[in-house]
């Protein structure tokens, strides 16, 4: 199977066929990181991220994985779809604000088991800079060097950021009220991982 770069490289060289793959390679991963976070665009902001891989393959250092330069990417594409819809001439922090101050409604998709909504619920109270950082921590297991690629920070950093998102976490979930949340978290980092979403259910039909 040829690597992600040799793909990016040939599809950067024309070749069609290997965007196809590409994108069907990733696409489940990629939809699932926008599909929890935007209204009606998930599917255009995939497009775009893949489309932004090829404009920007110059900027690639290739010093990290392939994976990493999508998720900057995609987090890059997110922040600007939740500036365009914001209000005129107001800047956004995206290490204060959270989902739910910015949208009064996110489409979500059903979830089965009780303990991943309130895990969701939890993560979109947080500052949406820190939501990211702990997902691709938990869901896509990302580790310091990874996550400082993607956040632009020290791998150093990007453990003190961790550390301060998981007690914010600890503290949302604490406030779903049920013994068995505030038992879980004891365990924080496997509960969570557990209670990865399913991407194919996420995927459009």
């Amino acid at each position: 199977m040829e690597s992600d770069l040799e793909l990016l490289g040939r599809w950067c060289d024309g070749d069609k066929q290997a965007g196809s793959d590409l994108f069907a390679r990733h696409f489940d991963v990629v939809y699932g990181f926008f599909a929890r976070k935007v209204e009606d665009e998930a599917e255009e902001l995939v497009q775009d991220t893949f489309v932004a891989c090829v404009h920007s393959r110059d900027a690639f250092r290739q010093q990290s994985s392939f994976r990493t330069y999508l998720f900057a990417i995609a987090r890059n594409l997110l922040y600007a779809y939740w500036r365009r819809r914001g209000v005129r001439g107001h800047a956004i922090d995206f290490q204060e604000v959270s989902l739910t101050d910015l949208a009064t409604s996110i489409g979500t998709h059903l979830e089965r088991d009780q303990d991943r909504k309130l895990l969701l619920a939890a993560l979109q109270r947080l500052p949406l800079d820190d939501q990211l950082l702990l997902e691709m921590f938990y869901w896509e297991n990302m580790d310091s060097a990874e996550l400082g690629e993607v956040f632009e920070l020290a791998p150093a950093s990007v453990r003190s950021r961790l550390h301060r998102a998981r007690q914010v976490l600890r503290s949302e979930l604490s406030l779903e009220g049920p013994a068995e949340i505030e038992t879980s978290v004891t365990s924080l980092d496997s509960w969570a991982r557990r209670l990865r979403p399913d991407r194919s259910s996420s995927r459009p039909r």
